[in-house]
Formats: structure tokens, sequence, C-alpha cells
């Protein structure tokens, strides 16, 4: 079966971008390489991501990742004059269920944060390769969504680049369904 598999680059302290989805932090003088991406990119054919992400890629020019089909989750029906482009309007259950169904390489799913809170909520996330990028952004987006949940990962993978990035590869553990995060007192 196809798996969905978050691939991103975070801040050192947990961000995605800036409050205001900027992600110029991102460029840095000097890098280790593409850190794996080509051979990631090569791996998939289907690409997810939020509308706000979409947005953001729109404002560097990329209008749909090239060679793959890309779909995009808004809240509000859209219509796509790319012919790789998708919106959708359904939630996160059925829709990658279908996804996997269908045969094909692996999924991307690239951002943002609220909609990788939807996937995993909704359990339909079986990796994360994150690349923790040497910097510190005070704020911005976080990774995943803010909501009380525990979600157990295991490590895959681990590597250090020679310019302080750490690619990180978890696969997500699969809970019983139904199971909830256990109940915290303050105390």
């Amino acid at each position: 079966m196809r798996k969905i598999i978050v691939y991103i680059a975070t801040s050192a302290d947990g961000y995605i971008a800036r409050l205001d989805g900027d992600v110029r932090w991102l460029d840095r003088p000097r890098t280790a390489g593409d850190y794996g991406m080509r051979e990631f990119y090569n791996s998939v054919d289907t690409v997810l991501m939020g509308r706000k992400t979409y947005d953001i890629a729109l404002k560097f020019g990329q209008k749909s990742y090239a060679g793959k089909e890309n779909y995009i989750f808004s809240r509000s029906p859209h219509r796509s004059r790319v012919s790789n482009v998708e919106f959708v309007s359904e939630g996160v259950g059925e829709f990658p269920r279908r996804l996997r169904s269908a045969p094909g390489k692996d999924i991307w799913l690239v951002g943002g944060g609220e909609l990788i809170a939807a996937f995993l909520d909704a359990g339909q996330i079986d990796e994360f390769i994150i690349h923790a990028i040497p910097t510190l952004i005070g704020e911005g987006i976080p990774l995943i969504h803010p909501r009380h949940r525990l979600v157990p990962l295991d490590l895959l993978a681990s590597q250090a680049y020679s310019d302080g990035v750490v690619r990180l590869h978890y696969a997500v553990q699969r809970q019983a369904p139904g199971k909830t995060m256990p109940k915290t007192s303050k105390g």
C-alpha cells in the first residue's frame, strides 16, 4: 500500500515558517547538498498540501510539482487552471484512503501545519522525514497545529550533515482505534 510521508524542513525550534508564511530563513549560504530530496522526489507521484501552503508556493512562482498529481486541500471550492492540480474540499478521512488504494508511488504531504495535524489525527500519516535546520526563529507556524495528542514515533534513520542540518526519519506508530491521550492533572 502507498505510504503518506511528511517530508519537510523545520527550524531547530520546530517551526515550518514564520507566522506570515515566510520561509526565507531556509536560505542559507552553504548547504550540504540536497539532503536526499532528489531521491525522495522520485519516490512519490502525488503531492498533498493545504491552500495556504499552495498560496505561498504560487508567490514563489511554483504552480505545481512537475510530474506529480497535486491535490490542494481547501475549505471552499476552487477550480485550477493547471492540468495536474486539483482542489479538494472534502475532509481527510476518505480521500487519502482512495489515494492509497489506487496503484502508484508513495504520497508526499508537503504541509502546512493544520493539514499535517488533520492527517495525523485521522491516522493517515505513515512517516515523517524532518530536516532540522540549525536556525532558531523564535515564533512561527509549528510543524503540527497544536492540539492535545500523543503520537509515538519509531526512529527509522538519522543523518547529520556537515552544515549542521539533521535529517530525522520516523515511522508513526499505529494505535488502536479510539485510543486517546491519557488525561493529566494540573498540579
